[in-house]
């Protein structure tokens, strides 16, 4: 694992793509390229022999090809995936910012021309020996691009789950969470478990945007006088609780009917009484008596 420091200061845990894994992406996608040479060979050679074209625009056609095989092939993949061609979306790799943000069309074409020379060029010699001498991993068109490749399949290593205020339960219940992908999610899952590392400034700042992109997709809007990690802590809370209940009622419905067992009915929480009546004042104290996050 590693961390990778976004721009909002917020440190996101990765786990880096080591050189065999990567090697294995690379093979795939070099499989699939000589596909492509293959075809292309034979297109040729039935365009030279059917439409009799002169050798000089044969060798134009030829070299056109070999200039899109080996830099547009990585190049537009990357620019159109974020990150990922054939061979990393077979292994679940991604090339990604060393901010962790996603990667840029200059980053994908600094990349695809360093590794046309010391992949294709050099036969990968510079690209591994650079990638074991890097703590990160990193070729040299990795360095020079600013990127790093990281797996997306390694095991998830999230912290405690978020515990909600009391005060927010009847409120929460009524929240329409359908809206709410994985990424906005997860993001506010990090800024709760580093909520502690940041100075009052950032964790206010900071959990406003974070809390403005949640709320763009869930409804209601938070009562009056919520702070951003307390809003943001009751959505973890009650989507993850809302989640427990549909595992529960799924294994419940497969599994054999006990008749020693009473069934146990579902309670909403009580409903929500306002209690707000100021808005809530930045950071350094945490008003309304609601307590950081766990």
């Amino acid at each position: 694992m590693s961390d990778v420091v976004t721009g909002d200061a917020v440190v996101v845990d990765v786990q880096i793509a080591q050189l065999p894994i990567r090697a294995g992406a690379r093979l795939i996608d070099l499989a699939i390229q000589v596909g492509l040479a293959l075809g292309a060979v034979f297109l040729l050679t039935l365009l030279w022999s059917d439409l009799g074209l002169d050798d000089s625009i044969l060798q134009a056609i030829t070299i056109l090809f070999l200039v899109l095989l080996l830099v547009g092939y990585p190049l537009i993949f990357e620019s159109l995936t974020l990150g990922r061609t054939p061979g990393k979306m077979a292994l679940g790799l991604r090339v990604v910012s060393d901010d962790g943000s996603p990667q840029r069309f200059r980053q994908a074409m600094f990349r695809a021309l360093a590794g046309t020379v010391e992949i294709f060029a050099l036969s990968g010699a510079p690209a591994v020996i650079c990638s074991l001498a890097h703590p990160r991993g990193k070729r040299l068109g990795d360095l020079f691009a600013g990127t790093v490749v990281i797996t997306e399949r390694g095991p998830r290593q999230d912290g405690p789950p978020p515990m909600m205020h009391p005060r927010l339960a009847g409120w929460a219940a009524t929240l329409e969470l359908s809206q709410l992908t994985e990424e906005p999610a997860a993001m506010a899952r990090q800024y709760l478990a580093r909520w502690h590392q940041l100075n009052p400034v950032a964790q206010y700042e900071m959990g406003q945007r974070i809390a403005a992109q949640v709320a763009a997709v869930v409804s209601p809007p938070p009562p009056p006088g919520v702070p951003p990690h307390a809003y943001l802590a009751a959505v973890l809370a009650e989507r993850r609780r809302r989640e427990s209940v549909r595992l529960e009622r799924a294994r419940q419905a497969t599994a054999p009917t006990s008749h020693s067992e009473p069934a146990v009915s579902y309670q909403p929480p009580p409903a929500y009484q306002p209690v707000y009546q100021q808005p809530v004042p930045p950071p350094p104290t945490t008003p309304g008596g609601f307590a950081p996050p766990v």
